[in-house]
């Protein structure tokens, strides 16, 4: 079983990372900030465009560690990744299935079935949860609308027709998801999705969970051999990750849109955490961000147990599981894809 490592994550802009030993060295003007253990890291993700210097990516890549690097902001920029890990055998049947739009549907199909099962639990968790403070009449209408979509998603064969039953459930569900925020109202609200740029402080921390996730999924997926680059429902883009935007689809619920929620309305996230620019658009403040980072490392030590394999293990190992789980399916272990079906 895969061990949970720390996560190493640098929010000051001007931090340049070298390498020192079996040491990650953080400098600041030239001067020594701080040291991490390589062996203690599984992730280093730097929002700072000084960078890192060759000799630590080259050990990064050469240990698995997955280093990616975002703009300030939180715009995912780049991956550096070593050796690929697995078989050769694995990947070209992997490409296979993503040339057959047949089969590809087959595997899509179980991960849009998680997301909208998923979905449909977190409105239900709300229903739960908040009943009196909440329309239980309109989430509860949402939810049917899920349920009803679920016996459609897994008899689908075409990848348009999956598509278009994914964002039938989408609409039903960001139409109540405002509904689901229970605090700080006036700050933050849902009126839609809005993305480079968010338009409100509520975008702002989806779109930054989705960036965390996507990075945890693209390297879940070449930590067992396969091609975060080709997808089975979203298409090869040059420099997008479709594989690991397939395989987030049924973690965009329960991990991240979910751990907004909790930010939100806990008030672990205030108002002033958040910038508005010229433009209108909304960005996350320094304090903001690592408010969020900490928040994000804490959510994925918390425990569950694992839907499919009956397991206890932490919440930043689940991207890990699917992936090995989606590399046993294609190797033929498996049946079908066992998406992740959270309550």
């Amino acid at each position: 079983m895969k061990h949970l490592l720390n996560t190493l994550f640098v929010t000051s802009e001007d931090i340049y990372l070298s390498l020192d030993g079996e040491n990650v060295v953080v400098n600041r003007e030239k001067q020594v900030a701080a040291r991490y253990p390589l062996h203690t890291l599984c992730n280093i993700v730097s929002f700072s465009y000084a960078g890192a210097s060759p000799a630590l990516m080259g050990a990064c890549a050469e240990r698995g560690i997955a280093l990616a690097f975002c703009s300030p902001r939180g715009k995912f920029l780049a991956r550096v990744s070593g050796q690929d890990q697995g078989n050769v055998l694995l990947r070209r049947t992997q490409y296979r299935v993503a040339d057959d739009p047949g089969q590809s549907c087959r595997a899509a199909r179980a991960m849009i079935f998680g997301k909208i099962h998923n979905a449909r639990w977190s409105i239900e968790r709300t229903r739960r949860d908040h009943g009196m403070r909440v329309d239980t009449e309109k989430l509860s209408e949402a939810s049917g609308k899920l349920k009803g979509l679920l016996p459609s998603v897994m008899e689908e064969t075409s990848l348009d027709s999956l598509r278009g039953l994914e964002g039938v459930g989408a609409a039903a569900y960001f139409g109540v998801l405002d509904e689901m925020i229970l605090n700080e109202k006036e700050s933050f609200f849902f009126r839609g999705r809005s993305r480079r740029p968010p338009m409100d402080p509520f975008n702002g921390l989806l779109s930054f969970a989705y960036s965390l996730l996507a990075h945890d999924c693209a390297a879940a997926l070449e930590s067992v051999g396969l091609d975060p680059y080709v997808g089975f429902l979203h298409r090869d883009r040059p420099g997008r990750t479709s594989l690991a935007l397939d395989l987030m689809e049924e973690l965009r619920p329960c991990m991240a849109d979910r751990f907004v929620l909790t930010l939100v309305n806990n008030r672990m996230v205030k108002p002033t955490d958040f910038i508005v620019q010229e433009n209108g658009a909304v960005l996350m403040t320094d304090q903001g961000r690592r408010t969020f980072l900490q928040r994000w490392q804490e959510k994925k030590r918390e425990t569950l147990t694992h839907p499919y394999l009956d397991e206890k293990m932490q919440w930043g190992l689940v991207p890990y599981i699917q992936a090995l789980l989606l590399a046993r399916y294609l190797r033929g272990d498996l049946d079908g894809y066992p998406a992740f079906l959270w309550k």
